[in-house]
């Protein structure tokens, strides 16, 4: 998989945002509803990324992945990034490619300052809450849109 930053309103974004959010209304009942503004995933804001499969040299769009600035507090620092948006097409799944981008991410948001990753899910997506666990995620206090939701759960990772 090829990783390529690119803007919130890319196509390629766009195509797989859909789809992602078709799986939150087919797991939840509705999409996401967080506000997004694409200004948060600018440099130095965030940055928002998308994989591509070039086998074949076709270049087709499988993954996203993106961070933004936060100001939720964890492991003893407010200089966090959360993850956004994180999502492989289930053609593509079980390859290691989610692991792949969120290695990026932390990798790309640690570069820019943040010593820590916060995250939320939800309890519908088990497979996601595997994955972030595996990867050194732990349980920290709610945070964000759905700070009241008995679906949510929140994580984070010190990245220091």
């Amino acid at each position: 998989m090829r990783l390529e930053r690119v803007g919130y309103g890319h196509p390629d974004v766009l195509s797989l945002v859909e789809r992602v959010q078709a799986f939150y209304a087919d797991r939840y009942g509705t999409p996401d509803a967080t506000p997004l503004d694409p200004s948060m995933f600018e440099p130095p804001e965030g940055s928002f990324y998308v994989g591509y499969d070039d086998v074949g040299g076709l270049g087709v769009p499988i993954a996203t992945g993106a961070w933004r600035r936060s100001s939720v507090e964890v492991f003893g620092t407010a200089r966090t990034a959360e993850v956004k948006r994180m999502y492989v097409v289930p053609e593509a799944q079980r390859r290691g490619l989610a692991r792949r981008m969120l290695a990026h991410l932390e990798a790309s948001a640690a570069e820019a300052g943040a010593e820590a990753m916060v995250l939320e899910t939800g309890v519908k997506q088990p497979e996601a809450i595997e994955l972030y666990v595996s990867a050194g995620y732990q349980p920290v206090p709610g945070f964000g849109f759905y700070l009241d939701s008995p679906h949510s759960r929140c994580f984070g990772k010190d990245l220091r």
